[in-house]
Formats: structure tokens, sequence, C-alpha cells
């Protein structure tokens, strides 16, 4: 029988599926009672591993022209759709269509479902959330649709909150200057691979790409003190571990490089590593991470950082968890929807997930 605490996850693509996993591991900690997740097509390359998430305790939902698609190929639906979206308190959106299924479905449901979540692509589904940076601007009933920002966004959010506004607050940092260079895909993932470097346009006249613009609209909800100097810059490059973030911060308060070494050490969202290779940062996380993710907002080379020698000017690289960072806040907010008081204190079930060290 379902219980009254129930999450339904849409989508089982790079996201969606470890997350699904996720939240099946840990859903007596968590505190959820069923973990739902819609499929739409019935493909058999698909099933083996609708067949795991099933054995792991997850219910497979689909659309009412969809069943019996599912059912020939012996997959077992608890619901339609409809039938879902009514018995969830929180949906997690993880397809590149929030916002189109926000307007097809979830605004239907709101007296029933608590809490709609989406993933970084889906700029406007609502109030852009990452964990640790503006968790203080979530506000329980009113806040009914939140977009979890992408994974590159939460890294650069990271480095902005670590090195450029420190203890100062957001007066402290003059400008933030990012360079994404990004994997061509997910191992998962057989298309969308590029054979060499691929650059990227500037299509935002203000923020460059949609990581800066995203990082500047996650800190605008903590108020207007927050408008903060972003801009940021794209290319893809020909390999599917692991994004890497160049970074060129300009602060007022002159740091060294040791002050900035102790803050990510001491900072839980950080992994600091010794590493310099995306392969062996990515080949940790495959060893010892959740389903090959390191759940951290971001992992930095120490050894990488350059501070200017009047202090004022911070240069570096890092590396992006794959979509750890963004399951992480996925997962915060869909406990935040069912227990907005002690959410944070929950999820500290997946501090074995949080590494100090990579």
């Amino acid at each position: 029988m379902l219980g009254s605490k129930n999450v339904l996850v849409v989508g089982t693509g790079t996201i969606g599926e470890p997350l699904i996993g996720l939240l099946c591991n840990f859903k007596a900690q968590l505190g959820i009672d069923d973990v739902l997740f819609h499929k739409r097509t019935p493909l058999l390359t698909d099933r083996s591993k609708v067949q795991n998430l099933l054995r792991r305790g997850a219910r497979l939902v689909t659309d009412k022209d969809r069943v019996s698609g599912f059912e020939s190929m012996g997959l077992k639906i608890e619901m339609t759709t409809e039938e879902a979206l009514e018995a969830s308190r929180v949906v997690v959106d993880c397809t590149p269509s929030g916002n189109a299924m926000k307007e097809r479905w979830y605004e239907k449901y709101e007296d029933s479902t608590d809490l709609f979540i989406a993933q970084g692509s889906e700029f406007g589904f609502g109030k852009q959330y990452a964990r640790g940076i503006n968790d203080e601007v979530l506000v329980p009933g009113e806040d009914r649709f939140l977009q979890v920002v992408s994974c590159n966004t939460h890294n650069l959010s990271s480095l902005i909150k670590l090195f450029g506004l420190g203890d100062e607050g957001p007066g402290n940092l003059r400008n933030g200057r990012f360079v994404c260079m990004r994997r061509s895909n997910d191992i998962s993932q057989d298309g969308s691979f590029v054979p060499s470097p691929q650059v990227g346009g500037h299509k935002d006249a203000r923020f460059g790409t949609h990581h800066a613009r995203d990082a500047w609209h996650l800190y605008r909800t903590k108020g207007d003190a927050y408008d903060l100097n972003l801009f940021s810059s794209a290319v893809k490059v020909n390999t599917q571990l692991m994004h890497v973030i160049h970074y060129y911060l300009q602060v007022e308060k002159p740091v060294t490089k040791e002050e900035l070494a102790a803050r990510a050490v001491a900072d839980d969202r950080i992994a600091v590593t010794y590493k310099t290779t995306a392969n062996s940062v990515f080949s940790f996380g495959r060893d010892h991470g959740f389903c090959g993710r390191i759940l951290n907002q971001s992992v930095i080379p120490l050894d990488c950082t350059h501070v200017s020698e009047d202090g004022t000017e911070i240069t570096g690289y890092c590396f992006t968890p794959q979509d750890g960072n963004s399951l992480l806040s996925s997962v915060a907010a869909a406990v935040w929807g069912l227990y907005p008081e002690t959410y944070d204190k929950i999820v500290q079930c997946l501090r074995p997930y949080f590494f100090q060290e990579v």
C-alpha cells in the first residue's frame, strides 16, 4: 500500500536513474514511504535498467497509452501518470522538458502535490536552488516550484561563495570569470560526442553563457545586494569523464593561497585533491562514490590555485563532480518538501559520499 510521503522521479537518464537508486537505497533514512518513477517509452534496451530499479523497490509509472507496451515487455506498471501525481508529495523532473511538463501536468496538481523540482536546463521553472548556497531563502508552503541548477553552475557558485565572498559578503567580489570545459557527453550516452574541442557561443550579452546567468539568479534569491559581476564561457572537449572549470576571481580583501586552502579544507561541500587529471578524479568517484558519483559541489586541486602578489586576484582550476552535486541538491530539495524544518539534518545520512579529499 502506498504511503503518504511519496516521491515521484520523472525520467531515467543520467540524473534520473542514479537519483531513483539513491532514494531507494536511503528511503528509510530520508523518511520516504515510496519511490515512484515515470518512464514514457518502453524500450528493450532500457528493460534491464527498469528491472533493476524495480528490484531495488521503486514503482514504475507511465502514461495510459503506454501501459500495454511495458506489460508486453514483462514490466509491471503500478499506476498511471495521473494517479502517481495525485499520490506524490514531491515530484522531481529529471528530463529536458521540465517547463513543458509544468504546463502540461504539474500546474494541474498543485493542490495534491507540495513541491515540483526541475533540473538545470529548465530555466524559469521556479526558484533556483543549490544546497549550501541559498537554503535560507526556501519558504515552506510558498515555494512550490524549484530549479536545481546545473552541475557546472553548482561548481562555480561554490567557488564564488568559498573564494569570492568569504566572510565579507557580496561586496567583496569585484568580478568572477569562468571557462567551463565541458565533457562531450556522459559515459552512459552514445550520442553527442565531439571528435575535437568545440567552442561555444556567448548568447547572453551580460553573462556569456547560462552558467554565469544561472549563478547570478541563484545568488539574487538572497537579496538585491547579490548583484554579482559574473561572466562565463564554455568549450566542449572530446572526453566523457569530467567537466573542468577555469576560474578567475577579483576580490577586495587580499588573501593568501594558504588561507584559501584552509577555507576549502574546512568546507564539507568542497573536496580537495592533489590529483591533476580528470581520469584520476573520475576513477576515485567510480570506486568510492554512490553510483560512481562524488556528491561534493566541487573538487579543487589545491596545487593549481594561484594568488596574485597583492592578494586580490585568484586563479585556478577545479573539477565538476559529474552530476553528483545536482543529485545531492535534488535529494535535499525533495526532503525539504517533506520535512522543511529538519531536511538538512536528514540528508546527513549521505555524508559517506561527501569527501574531504579525493
